[in-house]
């Protein structure tokens, strides 16, 4: 049976708003009192506040989801073809390092329609017959314990991935788009990763944990230099909570690869959940930052 412990993150579940309403405006509002009239011009103010600085920085993350979104076509081209040759150790073996990939690069997926359900979704989270993607072949693998008959499935798994790859070519990106990205991606290692919800089946949890961070750092890797112009302080604190978190994470790794979530002890789950709550307060702050 799959353990699960809850360490409500208050920090990231407030967050959101912070990002979206700091990036375009001094007053602080919930996102449930901007209004239309307010929202698009906080998204001009957002475009206008654009420098050659940040530009730049679009750039080399758009870059960089180019080269992950490539290496993930790549590892789910291997993963469904031993799904397709009846090879379960094989297609475990490839199933947590490929959907990492994934995992880096989640928001801008997000932003581009349905490509998070057709990959990503989890049993439940959309009606049965159009359930599909890695979570299912992951149902197949650790509970079914039989890929027979998933051949359709493993062909459109790898279909979606390639497609994706052809939309993030000209994805829009701006720097509201990059703040939120990284809040989101803490966000979802706060309400899935960290309580073992994601990964029911395999218990890999902990691989889409470090991706969600790993993709989160290098948003902030891309920015960092735009934050520290304007607060060093807040850049050198986010830098030291991203090296605090990869620090509890470390002890879990196997070489490219994590211990199972179900190996972890309840103090070894609050401790992550407080390394990561450490990150969100500061992290949201960006938005704040850059708008200002």
């Amino acid at each position: 049976m799959r353990k699960q412990w809850g360490y409500p993150l208050t920090a990231i579940a407030l967050s959101s708003s912070l990002v979206f309403t700091g990036c375009g405006s001094s007053e602080s509002k919930t996102t449930s009192e901007v209004k239309p009239e307010a929202a698009a011009q906080t998204e001009q103010k957002t475009h206008a506040a654009t420098t050659p600085e940040l530009d730049a920085a679009i750039a080399n993350y758009h870059k960089w989801v180019i080269e992950q979104t490539d290496l993930f076509v790549k590892a789910t081209d291997g993963f469904t073809q031993a799904v397709k040759a009846g090879d379960i150790e094989a297609a475990k073996k490839q199933y947590a390092p490929a959907r990492m990939y994934f995992e880096r690069i989640e928001p801008i997926a997000e932003s581009l329609g349905d490509f998070d359900p057709w990959l990503d979704a989890r049993e439940g989270d959309v009606p049965a017959e159009e359930w599909r993607g890695y979570h299912r072949l992951e149902k197949a693998l650790w509970e079914t314990k039989s890929v027979a008959g998933q051949e359709k499935i493993a062909d459109q798994l790898l279909q979606d991935a390639k497609q994706l790859r052809v939309k993030v070519e000209s994805v829009e990106i701006d720097p509201l788009m990059l703040v939120t990205g990284a809040v989101e991606l803490l966000n979802e290692v706060s309400s899935s990763k960290v309580t073992g919800e994601e990964e029911r089946y395999s218990h890999t949890d902990l691989c889409d944990f470090a991706a969600n961070v790993q993709g989160a750092n290098e948003i902030f890797k891309v920015l960092q230099s735009s934050v520290a112009n304007k607060d060093p302080e807040l850049a050198k604190e986010i830098e030291l909570r991203f090296q605090e978190l990869d620090q509890a994470l470390a002890p879990y790794q196997k070489e490219q690869d994590y211990v199972l979530y179900t190996e972890l002890t309840e103090p070894e789950v609050k401790k992550l959940s407080q390394a990561l709550d450490a990150l969100a307060e500061p992290l949201s702050k960006m938005g704040t930052i850059l708008g200002g």
